[in-house]
């Protein structure tokens, strides 16, 4: 799949979750004030918080595809995540935020007024919208699982394309909100409690800053400069230790630069009778080779370095003491 194919997908796949998000959104906000539902209301503000959300990722999607210049050399990929992790901020501040604390109001003061019947209806249609969304995520996410030769599990887990994960994670908390809200609502209304009403709200609160918690952290993973996974890793250095005038590869060092940019440094030990023209050919058929078996890799630089002794075994920073091995998708 062609880079350019790749960014209208995920461009795709948060439009539609953003006008879902927003049509739910409206619907709820009428059920929760019809209702009087602390969990309804929660969950209004759940998908605004959401459509807030897409809006930010579009941006970011649309911010990072720009192409480099003289004071940007190697583009703006890293820019979607600055506005991937301000997204899922938002989700923190404005979702949970606002989910918890109407939760604890609600408990405290067990009022309930206006009609079950809206919210009830509300619920079902807001389910079935988040599953239409979330199984275009999953679409996306399986196919791109198949391209990397992963999992979809693990695709979701080292994926640099936060904005996929972004829309899977939040639909599929959406679904999970629902459920909470839905089990909450019916609890009050069988019992005339609105104990049950309050904590189902917390209960979305929590859900949301769990959500947001795993999204600011992988968007500051790859803002600081995240590497590739260590399988990933192992094949570049395979593909390298390959090449006919190279007896070593000391040093492999890679990055992610956006969703869909991979930058590559080595230093490389060539053949001690490696002629200058030899070893500007085996470059070329090191860039050709790398971006032929992985399309992400934008930039390739190896440094010619001599041998530091026989049998030793190359460096990466991928392999300190102490480091997580799967950095990448």
């Amino acid at each position: 799949m062609a880079e350019a194919e790749v960014k209208t997908e995920s461009v795709g796949t948060v439009v539609v979750a953003g006008a879902a998000n927003l049509a739910i959104a409206i619907a709820k906000l009428v059920a929760g004030l019809l209702s009087g539902s602390a969990a309804m209301l929660s969950e209004a503000a759940h998908s605004v918080a959401d459509t807030t959300t897409e809006l930010l990722l579009y941006l970011a999607l649309r911010r990072g595809a720009r192409p480099a210049d003289p004071r940007h050399p190697f583009g703006y990929g890293k820019e979607s995540y600055v506005w991937a992790f301000l997204a899922a901020l938002f989700t923190f501040v404005a979702g949970a935020g606002f989910a918890i604390t109407h939760g604890v109001t609600t408990i405290l003061v067990h009022e309930h007024t206006g009609s079950y019947l809206v919210a009830y209806v509300v619920l079902a249609i807001s389910f079935a919208i988040e599953s239409v969304s979330l199984a275009r995520a999953v679409r996306q996410v399986r196919g791109e699982s198949r391209r990397w030769r992963t999992t979809p599990r693990r695709y979701l887990r080292l994926t640099a394309d936060t904005t996929v994960k972004a829309v899977f994670l939040e639909d599929s908390a959406a679904l999970i909100g629902l459920l909470i809200a839905a089990a909450g609502l019916t609890l009050s209304h069988l019992t005339g409690d609105e104990l049950y009403d309050g904590v189902a709200s917390i209960l979305i609160g929590v859900l949301l800053l769990v959500v947001a918690a795993v999204l600011a952290r992988s968007n500051i993973s790859l803002l600081v400069g995240r590497a590739v996974s260590e399988r990933t890793h192992r094949q570049i250095e395979q593909e390298l230790a390959q090449l006919p005038t190279v007896d070593r590869v000391d040093t492999l060092m890679t990055m992610f630069l956006g969703p869909e940019d991979i930058l590559v440094a080595a230093k490389v030990d060539f053949r001690d009778d490696a002629t200058g023209a030899e070893i500007e050919a085996a470059s070329d058929e090191a860039e050709r080779r790398l971006t032929g078996r992985f399309p992400e890799i934008a930039y390739v630089f190896l440094d010619p370095t001599r041998s530091r002794g026989t049998g030793r075994r190359a460096r990466t920073t991928q392999d300190e003491p102490g480091r997580s091995v799967d950095q990448g998708a």
